[in-house]
């Protein structure tokens, strides 16, 4: 049917998919929801659990509440996949984060031999067009902020029905519908040639650096990824200039696990130091532009301020952009306790905002203490600072018995390693015996810093 007739029909079919969860492409269906809706009400639904023939993960058994044994009676996709077919005739298929839910529906109909193909709009994008400035667009948080009534959540029917009223919402928005037109795609998933597939098969869907090599050995391009084999087959299935070139020139991919992505930062770094590859241009040049200064200000009291990076002076911790370096200030001044006027914060001149709330203690007009304000700045100065640090940042590893250990010495990056469950890493000693050492440089303090304020690790131990 032609895209301009579809469109006249409007109609649309609404769909959720909860899976097995696992490696990227091997997962396995275990419910599935889907509203048939004509613009106007619910015409038509399906709503089914599944059998797929394989365990779920234990992380999607706490998030869905569906487990093994749920499904052992349930039906198998090759008996609803008729019924799918039908519903979805001639309709244009909507989800949040349709790229998902299409993926999975046409992995499950390939295993048949069946190609599925369907026209599809994406909720996620439409919001982000509609409804801009949100500061999530996941499903919970985005029904949540409209005031969206949501049960069953990370079940396919209640998340199907939020996002039933979600699009409802933005058709309503979309007064021309030229928006909701535009964004219908009507494309197939682009297939990776037989060669590239068969590089993209031996490759594992775990944390680590990969390395892209022409026929000579040489490499062209290196990157890090917590899915080696997803990212890669993006390459290969990339459209831009670059991914182009590189479907050209590659002749084979090595990789090396790292078990998390702050070790996969500090290697990918090194390694493109080292390498200088060809397509690696943008990341030979360091990418952090502002840093966290200290200074007293003319009343003693130890003032934080955000500037360009000095290579003549120590900064705290340094940032990408200054919006995000405004963001972790506010942050740590909230946290602190420290005053908005001293750290440059405040729009307005004299007493700040949290002065008058009670949140600053007075540093503003003279009213604290200067010896407890200044305490309380050197504790984060000591926590944030990797300045003369002596620390062990303990994360996960290669293997469920592994951990990996990055040691800091006074201050200096010296690498990282690995160790087993049983085996106790407690001070420097130790942990040298089993470290690769890697260069220590204002890129990796910047990578570690930067990791560390906004994702966690297992665990720090202070020695």
């Amino acid at each position: 049917m032609e895209l301009e007739t579809i469109i006249n029909k409007a109609i649309y079919t609404i769909i959720d998919i909860e899976t097995t969860g696992g490696k990227f492409n091997e997962e396995g269906m275990t419910e599935i929801a889907i509203y048939k809706y004509d613009g106007h009400e619910i015409v038509d639904q399906f709503i089914s659990l599944v059998n797929p023939e394989k365990e779920i993960q234990p992380f999607v058994v706490n998030l869905t509440g569906i487990n093994n044994k749920m499904l052992r009676n349930a039906p198998k996709f090759h008996e609803i996949a008729k019924r799918i077919i039908e519903i979805t005739e001639d309709t244009i298929m909507v989800a949040h984060n349709t790229s998902f839910d299409y993926r999975i529906l046409r992995t499950e109909f390939r295993r048949l031999g069946y190609d599925f193909v369907r026209k599809t709009l994406c909720t996620v994008e439409l919001s982000k067009k509609l409804i801009p400035g949100q500061e999530k667009y996941k499903l919970g948080t985005l029904v949540k902020a409209l005031g969206i009534p949501m049960t069953d959540r990370h079940r396919a029917s209640g998340d199907a029905l939020a996002t039933v009223e979600l699009f409802k919402l933005l058709l309503d928005k979309d007064t021309e519908k030229q928006i909701v037109n535009s964004s219908i795609k009507d494309i197939t998933e682009k297939k990776t040639s037989p060669k590239l597939a068969h590089i993209v098969e031996d490759l594992p869907s775990k944390t680590g650096v990969y390395y892209i090599h022409k026929t000579d050995g040489s490499i062209i391009y290196i990157g890090k990824s917590k899915n080696i084999k997803k990212r890669v087959n993006q390459h290969f299935l990339g459209t831009n200039r670059k991914s182009r070139n590189i479907q050209k020139l590659v002749a084979t991919v090595t990789y090396e696990e790292t078990g998390n992505e702050l070790i996969a930062l500090l290697k990918e770094c090194q390694e493109i130091k080292i390498n200088q590859p060809i397509f690696n241009r943008s990341k030979r040049k360091t990418n952090f532009l502002f840093g966290l200064y200290q200074k007293k200000n003319e009343n003693g009291y130890i003032s934080l301020s955000i500037d360009k990076i000095d290579l003549r002076k120590k900064a705290i911790t340094s940032f990408s952009s200054v919006n995000e370096a405004k963001k972790f200030l506010l942050k740590i001044t909230d946290k602190y306790e420290l005053c908005q006027t001293i750290n440059k914060l405040s729009l307005t001149e004299g007493t700040c905002l949290p002065y008058k709330t009670e949140a600053c203690k007075g540093a503003c007009c003279n009213e604290e203490d200067k010896k407890e304000y200044n305490q309380r700045v050197q504790m984060f100065i000591e926590e944030y600072s990797s300045k003369n640090a002596n620390k062990i940042i303990i994360d996960s590893g290669r293997t469920h018995n592994e951990r990996s250990a990055i040691l800091i010495e006074n201050g200096v990056y010296k690498g990282y390693g690995f160790y087993q469950l049983n085996y106790q890493i407690n001070n420097i000693d130790i942990l040298r015996e089993i470290i690769t050492p890697m260069d220590d440089n204002r890129d990796t303090q910047h990578l570690i810093q930067s990791f560390l304020r906004i994702k966690r690790v297992k665990k720090i131990i202070t020695l």
